[in-house]
């Protein structure tokens, strides 16, 4: 079927896809859910209803921190299989703002559409934006689905761009937080709604008292810097246990990311002298291990250098993109 415009009061959404209209039509209908599916980073994916009161509470805040109207145009680079896609479409249907539909690519911005209010995309769609010659008529960027490596945080912060980095899941009907890449904080800032505190192993808890689940334990380790306000440390399931030491494998990537310019993650293996040992894979068939961990010396504590670097030709990924972390 071929992709058609459909005007739903002051929204009108181009472009629209056989995908977009089957949400359309799901979202519209006289059901109080729509089935979403997690993105299986953390576990296997599952199928999960979405009440859509919860999803209008979700978008409103959005538009609300974006400033999002019936004047708004929004470009929408993402399927809207998952749940950034959808929820794109929502706050279009919510604020009255036009939305523009582009497929799913590494250039998610192909034509000059004028001003565009809000788009959302995944790392690997930031450099087409940065090099776009459009990057000029997007206000605000948000930026979800798998960690920005600092080096390309610093392309961000040079090209001037309004670029936030989300912090959300599937259950809490995307993101929930936002942090703005300038440079000078890592603090993550909650939208309206929202408070936040930390349980006994140090992980987020989201209090959210206007949505149905009112409140989300989860297994990500913060700093609590205020009611609304933390900084991402690593998930819970990640952390590494060496020689008694806790190191958390995204700080250290996030140290590595200037050095290497591949697809990797840190990851634990057993190993008899530090009970588990911190190993660097690379998605790579031939890399300079010496020079990396030469390098790596210098900026990482002895607990926290990998012990072992090891080359696999392609990395296992869900369906969405994300690299799944495996001790091979």
């Amino acid at each position: 079927m071929a992709n058609t415009d459909i005007r739903l009061g002051d929204t009108i959404i181009y472009g629209a896809d056989d995908i977009t209209k089957s949400f359309v039509s799901d979202f519209l209908n006289d059901k109080d859910y729509v089935i979403a599916h997690t993105s299986g980073s953390t576990g296997t994916p599952k199928e999960i209803k979405l009440l859509k009161n919860d999803m209008l509470i979700s978008a409103k805040a959005t538009c609300q921190r974006f400033g999002i109207n019936s004047n708004s145009q929004l470009l929408l680079p993402l399927s809207p299989s998952y749940i950034a896609g959808k929820m794109m479409i929502v706050r279009a249907l919510v604020s009255g703002a036009d939305l523009f539909i582009e497929q799913p690519s590494n250039m998610p911005i192909s034509k000059d559409y004028g001003i565009i209010d809000l788009l959302p995309i995944v790392p690997s769609q930031i450099n087409a934006v940065l090099n776009s010659q459009y990057i000029s008529q997007i206000k605000n960027v948000i930026i979800g689905g798998g960690a920005i490596p600092l080096v390309v945080e610093q392309e961000i912060i040079k090209s001037g761009i309004n670029a936030y980095a989300t912090y959300g899941m599937t259950e809490t009907c995307s993101h929930v937080a936002l942090r703005k890449i300038n440079g000078s904080s890592s603090h993550y800032h909650a939208l309206p709604g929202i408070t936040l505190a930390a349980d006994s192993r140090g992980c987020l808890i989201i209090n959210a008292p206007e949505y149905s689940f009112k409140s989300i334990i989860t297994n990500d380790i913060v700093k609590i810097i205020g009611k609304d306000i933390f900084q991402w440390v690593g998930r819970y399931d990640n952390v590494i246990n060496t020689g008694g030491i806790k190191v958390y494998p995204e700080e250290i990537e996030g140290k590595l990311s200037h050095l290497i310019d591949v697809p990797f993650y840190i990851a634990g293996v057993d190993d008899e002298k530090w009970g588990t040992k911190v190993v660097l894979y690379i998605e790579a068939t031939e890399y300079n291990k010496s020079l990396i961990l030469n390098e790596a010396s210098s900026i990482l504590d002895k607990f926290s250098l990998p012990k072992e670097i090891r080359l696999v030709t392609k990395f296992e990924r869900t369906d969405s993109g994300k690299i799944k972390r495996l001790p091979l």
